[in-house]
This record gives structure tokens, C-alpha cells and sequence, in this order.
């Protein structure tokens, strides 16, 4: 008979203390490592810069940054691609991880980590208020759109596949565009 060792679930405290934790994530308790390939890494800088461009063109516009821990709840420590918190809501630059939830939360699909995108850490974000969040699909040229019509929206309540030449915004952030025949050129 054969055995099969199996992973211990670990918790949030666990994760956070690792001494390294570049492309880790702990997801429903299990430590899931993917390194970025050339197109998911493309994708997240090309959004980071639009992101980041629209940010500093105006004051008041909140911080842009990522991958940073986010725990949402214990064995839940998402690393999104790039995240923005609004004005007045700002992690201060000293605090210590996790951070708190964004309020636009950005996932670029990895293979090996899609379906987590797109299932567990969809509803989590979900479940946990996230105002905002856009799953990339490098793989099908689209972003995936989910978000709340208002603050007080229980679930994600409007969803949108802008792809092709179809130009990325958000009510969330007056004056940004991103044109996806840039994004995924």
C-alpha cells in the first residue's frame, strides 16, 4: 500500500512569519507558490503603470502599489497584482503586514492559479466587501469585471467582459482608461 503525504493546513500567523514569501499566497490554508511567466508579469506592469499614471495625475487619488499581503480572514493571505486603496483610507508606509482590503483589487491569471482567481478568492474578496476587483485573462485577451452598483451592495452586483479593443474603466476612478489592445499587445 502506498501512502501520500499530506500538507498540513496552515494558518494566517503561520504564513506571515515565513521568512520569504515572494509569489506565495495562502489560500483556504494551503501555501500555493506560482512564480509569474513574461505574460502575466507584462499584464501587471502595463496595469500597474496606467494605474499609477492616473493616480499621480491628481491629487486626492489615493496609493496604487502591489503585490502586498491582504488577509481576509484565517488561511486566507492574498498577494493581488496591484491594488488601490482610496484617499483617506491608506495603509500607513510603516505598518507591518497584512494590510487591509483594498478597495480595487487586480488578479492577472497565472495557469496554476487561475481557477483560485476565478473561485475561492473571487468570493472571498467578495464576502469580505471588496468594493472592486478585475481578474486579467492573459489567456483570453479580457478582464473580468466584478463590482458592487453601491457601498451597501451585498455581492458583487455588476459584471462586465470588456476585451478586444474595448477600453477598461471604472466608476471607482473618475478619468482612468486603459485601451486592452494596449494591455495585451
Amino acid at each position: 500500500m502506498e501512502t501520500m503525504t499530506v500538507a498540513e493546513r496552515m494558518t494566517a500567523q503561520e504564513f506571515l512569519v515565513l521568512p520569504e514569501r515572494r509569489w506565495a499566497q495562502l489560500i483556504d490554508g494551503e501555501l500555493v507558490i506560482s512564480q509569474p511567466g513574461l505574460l502575466h508579469d507584462g499584464a501587471a506592469k502595463e496595469i500597474d503603470y496606467a494605474l499609477q499614471t492616473w493616480a499621480r495625475a491628481e491629487p486626492a487619488r489615493g496609493r496604487v502599489c502591489g503585490p502586498l499581503d491582504v488577509q481576509l480572514e484565517e488561511g486566507h493571505v492574498y498577494a493581488p497584482d496591484a491594488l488601490r486603496y482610496r484617499d483617506g483610507r491608506v495603509p500607513d508606509r510603516h505598518d507591518p503586514p497584512p494590510y487591509p482590503i483594498p478597495d480595487l483589487a487586480v488578479e492577472v491569471r497565472s495557469p496554476s492559479t487561475w481557477r483560485y482567481d476565478i473561485g475561492v478568492k473571487k468570493s472571498t474578496y467578495e464576502r469580505h466587501g471588496l468594493p472592486e476587483l478585475w481578474l486579467v485573462d492573459t489567456a483570453a485577451d479580457e478582464v473580468l469585471v466584478f463590482r458592487r452598483s453601491k457601498p451597501s451592495s451585498p455581492t458583487f452586483d455588476v459584471a462586465e467582459e470588456p476585451a478586444g479593443s474595448d477600453t477598461l474603466t471604472s466608476p471607482l476612478l473618475p478619468g482612468f482608461a486603459l485601451r486592452l489592445d494596449a494591455l495585451f499587445s
